[in-house]
């Protein structure tokens, strides 16, 4: 298994695929009601071969989480 820096690691399950151009939208399910979607590029899906059912891990590093009201 490839070690990482990021620490915050979440367990969850693909529900859902969109396609687009060249980025595409996946969801997660991270449980208890929490959707994340991440936005990736079409040559990651296909190279991770991502469909919906897949268990995988959300990986969240940013410098900068923002929150406007």
């Amino acid at each position: 298994m490839m070690k990482i820096s990021a620490r915050n690691q979440l367990p969850g399950k693909v529900t859902a695929i969109q396609p687009g151009a060249v980025n595409g939208s996946v969801k997660v399910d991270i449980g208890n009601g929490v959707l994340i979607t991440a936005n990736i590029t079409e040559e990651a899906i296909a190279e991770l071969a991502l469909a919906e059912g897949d268990q995988v891990t959300i990986l969240v590093k940013a410098s900068d989480v923002l929150i406007g009201k």
